[in-house]
């Protein structure tokens, strides 16, 4: 097994990318392509269903060339991919009705409030562990149907499929053999229900979606599909699927009840495993699936941020003030303090513990000394009191984390894992390997290829790189949470 590698296929929101793993979980090779990002209205972002298969099969085929490069052979493929964005294609051509609707698309908010004020929400919730917002997949396929001419009535025929990001590079790669996803994955899309483990009658007839549409569910770590020949390969078969924060909480070794990881990507997600009981939180934190094996789901409680990463990337391609991410370490470094600069990246709503899809963002306590290295720096410190929200909603949950393991791109950044750690007032760990999301889509497929035999030899391959302890005093820490709570009231709601 020492020469046989795992290729993770990572499909996120603004990049596709294959990365190879050993079995020790190193990473041997990485390709990765950037796409298009469309905004066509004020709160709209959708993805081209094309660009993301092209990218995704080019950066796979590099990979497989790498390996055979190398003289090794990949035993399995696993998928982790962006959740909730949603895609509905033809079964017969492939080809999608309408762009790829992304998780950060808000266009459904006046739909969920319609819903809302029918009553609706705690059967949703009840079912879902979710809460009614435009983030979530259903309220999208619904849109889609009811909006791109002839989608409804193809869809009643049987002629359309829906799936999330995993569900349609599946198909692709099987050549249209295999509509399906994972247990994680459908847990996001506000039409499964977590505890019976089916999409639910009740919740599809509420949102008028045929179910002749939806994906077979099933467990996160099995056998998928082969992946067609014609694409590259000889037979390579997926053997592991899951969503990204959920393949990231597997890449962290989080699989003991209690045990914690917060990702910080193009959104912020701080998932906590809650073993196979279904917490619900009274706070607005989501109820979700950690991973499914064997039939059983483990399940996780969720807070869901969704501008971290992407305030950087504003700052590079909106603003054009940085020319690259790792130039903010140093520029926030460079401050004694923030000088009053909240930034709130509420760009396409607040989510979890809010869930306003109506705010917007803002910058707060601008004066005329304001420059460039002020605004980064708030930007760094949005994810730190973001995180912290979500933290404080847990512990009115009654769940307490005494530290949390970090991983993804923003991570790298020494200054915002010790300006985390000192706000969040708990140690950080950060590991070696903090491309957890890869990684964990490659622990699922080698748990199925028998790669690994058990969770212990996924836990032996956790090493640590830093630990960030705080050293933050209690007043400071308090009077910079204050003033975030105060910058965070103005953005709520907004109506212009």
């Amino acid at each position: 097994m020492a020469d046989q590698l795992i290729l993770s296929i990572d499909q996120g929101t603004t990049s596709s990318r294959a990365i190879l793993f050993a079995k020790d979980g190193s990473s041997v090779f990485t390709s990765q392509r950037e796409f298009k990002q469309h905004f066509p209205q004020s709160g709209w972002v959708e993805h081209d269903p094309e660009e993301i298969w092209q990218t995704t099969l080019q950066v796979c085929r590099e990979a497989m060339t790498a390996a055979s490069d190398k003289g090794a052979s990949v035993a399995a493929a696993g998928i982790t991919n962006q959740r909730e964005t949603t895609v509905v294609w033809n079964k017969k051509t492939g080809k999608a009705v309408y762009n790829a609707i992304v998780w950060q698309d808000r266009r459904t908010a006046a739909h969920c409030s319609e819903l809302k004020e029918s009553g609706y929400e705690p059967t949703f919730t009840a079912k879902t562990g979710l809460l009614l917002d435009p983030y979530f997949s259903a309220t999208k396929i619904r849109w889609i149907l009811e909006n791109v001419e002839g989608a409804r009535s193809q869809a009643e025929q049987g002629e359309l499929l829906f799936g999330t990001i995993d569900s349609f590079l599946l198909w692709r790669f099987t050549n249209g053999k295999v509509h399906a996803t994972d247990a994680t994955n459908a847990s996001r899309t506000m039409a499964y229900n977590i505890h019976t483990s089916e999409w639910d009658d009740e919740l599809l007839n509420i949102l008028n979606i045929p179910r002749n549409m939806l994906p077979e569910v099933k467990d996160s770590s099995g056998e998928f599909g082969i992946i067609d020949q014609e694409l590259f390969g000889n037979g390579l078969a997926i053997c592991g699927i899951a969503g990204d924060q959920q393949a990231a909480t597997f890449g962290q070794v989080c699989l003991e009840p209690g045990t914690i990881k917060s990702t910080y990507g193009t959104g912020c997600f701080v998932l906590l495993n809650t073993g196979h009981e279904a917490l619900a939180s009274n706070n607005k934190l989501l109820t979700t699936i950690g991973y499914q094996l064997d039939g059983k789901p483990t399940y996780a409680i969720e807070g869901s941020i969704f501008v971290a990463g992407a305030a950087v990337q504003w700052l590079r391609d909106g603003l054009g003030i940085i020319k690259s991410a790792e130039e903010t370490e140093a520029m926030a470094n460079g401050l004694e303090s923030n000088e009053g600069i909240y930034l709130v990246p509420a760009f396409t709503g607040l989510g979890a513990p809010y869930w306003d899809p109506d705010a917007r963002g803002a910058l707060f306590g601008l004066t005329r000394d304001t420059g460039i290295q002020q605004i980064v720096r708030a930007t760094l410190e949005s994810v730190a009191f973001q995180t912290n929200d979500l933290f404080k909603a847990m512990a009115e949950d009654g769940v307490t984390p005494t530290r949390v393991r970090v991983d993804g791109g923003m991570v790298k950044n020494n200054w915002l894992c010790q300006f985390l750690a000192d706000i969040l007032n708990i140690p950080v760990e950060r590991p070696v390997q903090t491309e957890t999301t890869a990684l964990g889509a490659a622990y699922l497929a080698g748990l199925h290829a028998g790669i690994y035999k058990s969770f212990d030899d996924l836990s032996a391959n956790w090493q640590l790189d830093k630990e960030f302890r705080p050293s933050m005093d209690a007043a400071t820490r308090d009077s910079l949470l204050a003033n975030w709570k105060k910058a965070v009231e103005g953005v709520k709601h907004q109506t212009v």
